[in-house]
């Protein structure tokens, strides 16, 4: 059963990102803040869930959640500022969207950079494989993982050689077959080795 909190009576947001690893398109992340005695048997870290399961959780934690958003940083950027810096900054955006302040953010992974708030750095508790730990961390890789999904579903009626609407843009042999046979787009994520030789990314957890 994952956990409802990480420190006890604080607005405490959990945070996590998406598509970190894929060769084309945005990087998606999402905090969410929820109720403090919030329960929900079904959520999970998204990877462990379907996606009809995901979809349905989406719902849910964006009708019970205290506060919500999803922060975006686009392949460009992400090739201006690297990956790991790119999915930081992705969930420093996603804060800036929360109606709620948060007193203490509990992030996925191993690595963050201080978010600051008028000024005021909030704490911060980083979280190895966070997303099966905690509840508000799990929900915000649902956002992340859901959102990202449309997006790169709608990419693929734009550019169909490359499996997005499955594949959500992570390294396949079908999406490298496409981008030899039909070459890149404006999406894809010029610093990676789009062909299968090591990523040029740094590590993240």
């Amino acid at each position: 059963m994952l956990l409802p909190y990480y420190k006890q009576g604080l607005v405490e947001a959990g945070c996590d990102e998406a598509g970190r690893g894929c060769l084309a398109g945005s990087v998606y992340a999402a905090a969410v803040i929820l109720p403090p005695d919030y329960h929900n048997d079904l959520l999970n870290d998204s990877k462990q869930l379907t996606a009809k399961q995901r979809y349905r959780l989406r719902e849910e934690i964006e009708r019970d959640a205290v506060a919500w958003a999803v922060g975006i940083v686009t392949a460009q950027e992400i090739d201006e500022m690297n990956i790991l810096r790119a999915s930081i900054t992705a969930m420093h955006r996603a804060i800036d969207g929360l109606k709620v302040r948060p007193q203490h953010l509990i992030i996925d992974g191993n690595r963050f950079m201080p978010y600051r708030q008028d000024g005021v750095v909030v704490p911060h508790t980083t979280v190895v494989k966070g997303d099966g730990k905690y509840l508000s961390i799990a929900a915000a890789s649902i956002l992340a993982k859901t959102y990202r999904d449309d997006y790169m579903k709608e990419l693929h009626q734009q550019y169909p050689y490359y499996g997005w609407d499955h594949n959500a843009g992570y390294p396949t042999k079908e999406h490298r077959r496409g981008i030899e046979e039909h070459g890149t787009t404006p999406y894809h994520r010029m610093t990676f080795n789009l062909l299968g030789a090591t990523q040029l990314e740094l590590p993240f957890e």
